[in-house]
């Protein structure tokens, strides 16, 4: 336990150093609430912690770089040779490595790797569900003011919009992608817990239609 600890220590110091100058949405405080939940999550599920917290630390290192490049690469692919190298640098086993890389890569999904392990499926349902619930809709909102789009339309299809402009907002944003989110966890906690976090942000949203009418 102690050397979990110090490892936990050593990867939050480099970890940190990748998220200076990164937007709001996806700065570091967004790394510390998936830790949180890792923590949260991780015992329920029998997950191996150090393991699970050392993915969760590194999982967004490279997401700065891709970001600057517009989404030319992917920030999980990336981001999980990088924790490769600094997990060796520091001296870890190469299973423990691999381990931890499998779950950075596979956190994203849509990436290209499918989360195997049960510390990479937590990992997965930790970093999601820091996308929903009153965290989430906060930070939809704090995304929408970073491309510049506007409070809220009720009247337009969200369908029919396109992303980083006046109409990619958090109401788009929940239409598209959040709330769809509750219907895809990997673990039985992280379902539990999305159950609750996903009607708060349905009821949110209601409410937000209904106050944008003039209503109540």
């Amino acid at each position: 336990m102690k050397d979990q600890h110090i490892l936990v220590d050593i990867l939050t110091d480099i970890s940190r150093r990748f998220f200076e100058g990164v937007g709001g949405a996806h700065g570091w405080d967004h790394v510390e609430r998936v830790l949180a939940i890792c923590k949260t999550l991780g015992p329920m599920e029998g997950c191996d912690m150090e393991t699970l917290l050392a993915a969760a630390l590194l999982h967004d290192i490279a997401r700065k770089t891709c970001d600057m490049e517009n989404g030319a690469r992917c920030h999980a692919a990336v981001g999980a040779r990088m924790a490769s190298t600094i997990l060796a640098d520091l001296g870890q086993e190469r299973g423990f490595i691999d381990r931890v890389v499998h779950c950075v890569a596979s956190h994203r999904y849509r990436g290209g790797e499918e989360p195997e392990t049960i510390e990479a499926k937590t990992l997965y349902d930790a970093d999601k569900l820091d996308s929903i619930g009153a965290v989430g809709v906060g930070r939809a909102f704090q995304f929408a003011g970073e491309v510049g789009a506007r409070l809220h339309d009720p009247s337009i299809d969200p369908e029919k919009t396109e992303p980083y402009g006046p109409d990619d907002t958090a109401w788009r944003e929940y239409m598209v992608k959040l709330r769809h989110i509750k219907e895809n966890m990997m673990t039985a906690a992280g379902a539990a817990m999305a159950s609750e976090r996903g009607r708060y942000m349905d009821d949110f949203f209601e409410r937000l239609n209904r106050e944008a009418r003039g209503l109540l």
